[in-house]
């Protein structure tokens, strides 16, 4: 496989791929500490706080990563924005049918659903923090850019500059 020439690519495969790990983690962690304190109610109430906020955040980087391969299209930024966007809007449906499927269901635990819906969207911003920090993205610096007013200084100065 090549490398994208996106450089946002490798960063959101990662946070999928991480988020998944942690994911799983969390649903067995949830589940045996929902089935503790509230049963078998708290152990589905858990695991769909776990799964509802993992799908939720998975929508945006998976919408991001499916926009990223119409790079260098003509019509890339459109594209990107409409996947991007629908993306959105799908996760405000499912938003809606989750809330009024689970709003009335006699097995929700209200806390243990809360609490497992908050540790997995913690885990996720520790997740996207850590690899924002560890992953290496190439970039230039102290360029001189031909609208740049200072650019005409630093091009005399530059090494190899005749």
């Amino acid at each position: 496989m090549s490398a994208s020439p996106v450089s946002s690519t490798p960063i959101l495969r990662t946070v999928l791929v991480w988020s998944g790990a942690v994911t799983a983690v969390l649903a067995v962690v949830g589940a045996v500490v929902g089935f503790l304190v509230a049963g078998t109610d708290g152990l589905w109430s858990a695991l769909a706080g776990v799964v509802i906020a993992a799908l939720f955040l998975a929508i945006t980087a998976a919408s991001i990563l499916i926009a990223n391969r119409w790079f260098g299209d003509a019509l890339y930024v459109p594209i990107f924005f409409g996947i991007v966007l629908g993306g959105w809007i799908l996760k405000f449906v499912v938003f809606l049918i989750a809330l009024f499927v689970l709003r009335d269901q006699p097995w929700i635990v209200g806390p243990v659903f809360f609490l497992a819906l908050v540790a997995s969207v913690l885990a996720s911003l520790a997740i996207d923090v850590v690899v924002l920090m560890r992953m290496r993205v190439p970039h230039v610096s102290d360029v001189a850019l031909p609208t740049d007013p200072d650019a005409g200084d630093r091009r005399d100065d530059a090494p190899g500059a005749i």
